[in-house]
């Protein structure tokens, strides 16, 4: 069976949306991340990283949130991973954009508005990420102008990618970005997505 080391509360949210949409049996250590869990030997001879998320697929060990998930839709033969090679290369290129563009910048951005403690927040951090924020807001908003999906015509594993990595944008006034809105939210009113949200909050 997949095991799968993570919380919820981490990037694992993204690997338990996939498995949710998979419908497949797994089981979960609900590890956070920087846990004691994650430094011991047996953990790191698995992922020498000490990060979540880590899957064990009947021996087979893959660490890497994004990879987990293409690996894991593409061995289940699963509608979510394109057929068409021009839809598989813009799934990969838009999950592989998002962890450059808007992954730690939009974290930055939270974490120094919202979600530390006010004594410990920076606004210059957040100055400064939401100012790389901005620009790729427009460029997925442009983007999502074109086409309903990020990588074909259909949902897929590169919506899935980038909107889960995104979930703190829940708290944001996309009203600037209509198209990036609106894909927002059909992403997060699937089932599997309301489920690992459930998960987390």
């Amino acid at each position: 069976m997949l095991r799968i080391y993570g919380s919820a509360k981490s990037r694992t949210l993204r690997v338990l949306w996939m498995v949710n949409e998979l419908g497949i049996p797994y089981e979960q250590k609900d590890w956070l991340p920087r846990s004691p869990e994650t430094r011991t030997a047996e953990y790191l001879a698995l992922n020498p990283n000490a990060r979540v998320p880590t899957i064990d697929d009947d021996g087979f060990i893959l660490s890497e949130s994004m990879a987990i998930n293409m690996y894991l839709a593409k061995k289940h033969k699963s509608a979510l991973y394109p057929s068409d090679p021009r839809h598989e290369a813009l799934a990969w290129q838009w999950s592989l954009w998002e962890t450059d563009r808007l992954d730690r910048q939009l974290v930055n951005y939270c974490r120094h508005t919202k979600d530390l403690p006010e004594a410990e927040r920076k606004a210059d951090v957040a100055d400064a990420a939401w100012k790389e924020v901005v620009p790729a807001f427009d460029v997925l908003d442009t983007a999502l102008g074109k086409s309903q999906w990020l990588a074909g015509p259909a949902f897929s594993v590169g919506d899935l990618n980038v909107a889960s990595a995104l979930y703190r944008a829940h708290t944001l006034d996309f009203s600037k970005w209509p198209n990036f809105r609106g894909w927002f939210q059909r992403c997060w009113e699937r089932p599997a997505a309301k489920k690992a949200r459930a998960m987390r909050e």
